[in-house]
């Protein structure tokens, strides 16, 4: 007598647990996309360590530069959902590579597009704009990846290390640009960083990834992806539960705080401090972030494995990253010490690595099936709210002529975001239906 198949959903588990990274594996891989997280960021943050510069140069006042600031977040917004959808499909490490290509090309290229004429405003929110949209697919396509290839008790530590990759590459650019900035000017910020992203992208090329899959991918990428009866995705199923929208806004809350702080903390020390060293500002809130991030994520993992339930661990988590970091933010507004602003930015960066193991990765654990498709539509929310609080924050600073106001936004936000995960979070999977249709 013939053994009964398995049901398709033990089928597709099976498969899955077939496809996940060997330990060796994913640690070269975490290895790897850690790398290219900082340089992810290493050409993110170029703008904001040269505005300073560039609006000498250009004769930008505050709302100009915020402009330019902000206009990196309408194309972020824009190509979240794409990238993550694109992941769940043709596979994250293949979206990361021809995005990355892109966006060092053009870091690379952007001193080039400011000598175009004398529209540099214009070329320099364009420029702006066309890296979020190719720096948009990369966490949605990331989250997708990790939600297919590690095991679920191991995820919060590898999205964490993964996700320290911004606050080095932050640093990096904060520590290596300051100087190049101080000795070459501000072209040199956009080389280096630029230049940097297109060796990582020859490194994985040639290592990690066969041409023939990269060849495949571009070649679904040009017919358009189909999408079977089996990976649609399960629109209302997800949007009408109140532990996705708890999510969603939880991100949103966190993306806001975070790009606000990153666009103009550089300008507050900057201005606030004049005689102050930009190596300082520019790194040691980045340099006690990325200890944090690891720390928080082997927590995470330790609770979990201890016995705590999943949600409760993801709570805490934003606890941390959402209310004790807005904390910090507002007594930044309060100080005129350097030492001390210097110590509540790092305590507030450093905090914000805890929504690594929280938010990010309760996505994961509401769809796993979609993760990278529905981290795309909380990320976008969150890249719009980037745009306003960016764009408003620099109003506020032009209009009242104090910095406390922006760091009170930062609070406000994070405050809303932590109120409705608390209130609305859970951590059970809600992307399953006995039919795994489209409803």
């Amino acid at each position: 007598m013939q053994p009964l198949p398995p049901p398709p959903e033990e089928a597709r588990r099976d498969g899955a647990e077939d496809a996940q990274w060997s330990r060796p594996e994913c640690q070269v891989w975490t290895g790897t996309l850690l790398l290219g997280t900082c340089l992810l960021y290493c050409a993110r943050v170029s703008m904001p360590v040269c505005t300073v510069s560039m609006s000498q140069d250009f004769g930008w006042n505050k709302k100009e530069a915020g402009i330019v600031l902000s206009s990196f977040f309408w194309g972020y917004c824009l190509t979240q959902v794409v990238g993550g959808h694109l992941g769940d499909r043709i596979g994250g490490e293949k979206v990361i590579l021809l995005s990355a290509s892109a966006w060092g090309i053009l870091t690379a290229a952007t001193p080039l597009l400011a000598q175009l004429s004398s529209a540099h405003l214009f070329f320099m929110t364009f420029s702006r704009i066309l890296t979020g949209l190719l720096q948009g697919v990369y966490f949605p396509a990331l989250t997708s990846l990790l939600s297919q290839k590690v095991r679920e008790s191991e995820r919060a530590f590898t999205y964490s290390a993964v996700g320290a990759g911004s606050q080095f590459g932050t640093l990096v650019t904060g520590a290596v640009g300051s100087l190049l900035l101080d000795w070459y000017g501000w072209p040199s910020v956009f080389y280096f960083s630029g230049g940097l992203t297109l060796l990582w992208v020859c490194y994985v090329y040639r290592y990690l990834l066969s041409e023939q899959d990269l060849i495949l991918a571009l070649g679904v990428l040009a017919q358009g992806v189909p999408v079977s009866r089996h990976t649609k995705v399960p629109w209302r199923q997800l949007f009408r539960k109140p532990s996705v929208w708890a999510a969603i806004s939880s991100q949103l809350s966190a993306a806001c705080s975070f790009f606000i702080l990153l666009s103009w903390l550089p300008t507050f020390f900057e201005e606030t401090f004049p005689s102050s060293k930009g190596w300082v500002f520019n790194v040691v809130p980045w340099l006690v972030a990325i200890p944090a991030s690891l720390f928080s994520g082997f927590l995470s993992d330790h609770l979990i494995n201890q016995g705590y339930r999943t949600i409760a661990v993801r709570k805490f988590m934003q606890v941390m990253g959402l209310g004790l970091s807005s904390v910090f933010a507002l007594c930044l507004g309060h100080t005129s010490s350097f030492c001390k602003s210097v110590v509540f930015a790092s305590a507030s960066i450093g905090l914000q690595t805890f929504n690594h193991s929280g938010i990010s990765v309760n996505i994961q654990d509401l769809a796993p099936s979609c993760a990278g498709f529905l981290f795309g539509v909380a990320n976008t929310a969150g890249a719009l709210a980037g745009v306003v609080g960016v764009c408003l924050g620099g109003y506020l600073i032009e209009t009242t002529g104090s910095w406390t106001s922006m760091f009170n936004l930062v609070a406000a936000v994070s405050s809303l975001g932590l109120c409705t995960f608390l209130l609305f979070g859970e951590a059970q999977r809600v992307d399953l239906s006995p039919t795994h249709e489209d409803l």
